[in-house]
């Protein structure tokens, strides 16, 4: 008689992530982690399958990291790169485009001085739209490696507000601390975004070619 477990299906979230970190050669890897949980289900229970499963996705995602700057180190670091530099020539665009406007129309910014409080506000928009460009073309020219670039360049920027917050902390209330923080973070957040939405659309561009 067969077992429950072996009916059980794995975390599908953990399979969802190892779907994002490898290419479609690949696809044999998510069936051996499957048909391996479905032998610890089985065997020794769904909730050992499941640890042992995500310890395992985990690995694979940090395994493909290693694999796609050690089989293409120029092209990934290259895209890592062209990103951090894009970021920085596009994350100052709404506020330069902000002063353009408030330039040319002062006075109708000084009759309606509400309108521009809203405008300043909706510049948070502004800075996530451009940093979201920014993953999207790190992700087109990282093909096949969209998640481990836009992820590299995430980890880069967060780790340079890490290193800033030391200096901001003794310069800023707390709550402006960390208002400043979220604001940083941000960025590297829509990054992300970015090289899932690319990553997204291509696997699913290439599964209609295949069927």
């Amino acid at each position: 008689m067969t077992s429950p477990g072996y009916f059980t299906q794995p975390p599908r979230f953990a399979t969802w992530l190892v779907n994002l970190f490898t290419v479609p050669e690949e696809e044999s890897i998510v069936g051996d982690l499957f048909e391996e949980f479905s032998q610890l289900a089985s065997q020794s229970g769904v909730g050992f399958a499941r640890r042992w499963y995500w310890r395992h996705s985990l690995k694979t995602i940090a395994h493909r990291f290693g694999s796609a700057f050690r089989d293409a180190p120029g092209s990934t670091t290259a895209a890592v790169i062209g990103g951090f530099l894009l970021g920085g020539l596009v994350s100052g665009l709404p506020d330069k485009l902000l002063s353009m406007v408030t330039d040319r129309y002062l006075a109708f910014w000084s009759g309606h001085f509400q309108v521009y409080v809203w405008v300043l506000k909706g510049m948070v928009i502004g800075h996530l739209m451009a940093s979201l460009l920014v993953g999207c073309i790190v992700a087109l020219a990282a093909k096949g490696r969209e998640m481990v670039a836009t992820m590299t360049l995430c980890l880069l920027k967060c780790a340079m507000v890490g290193a800033a917050f030391t200096w901001v902390a003794t310069q800023r209330p707390t709550g402006e601390l960390l208002q400043w923080v979220l604001f940083q973070c941000s960025g590297p957040f829509a990054i992300l975004v970015g090289g899932l939405v690319v990553r997204t659309r291509r696997t699913a561009a290439t599964t209609v070619e295949s069927t």
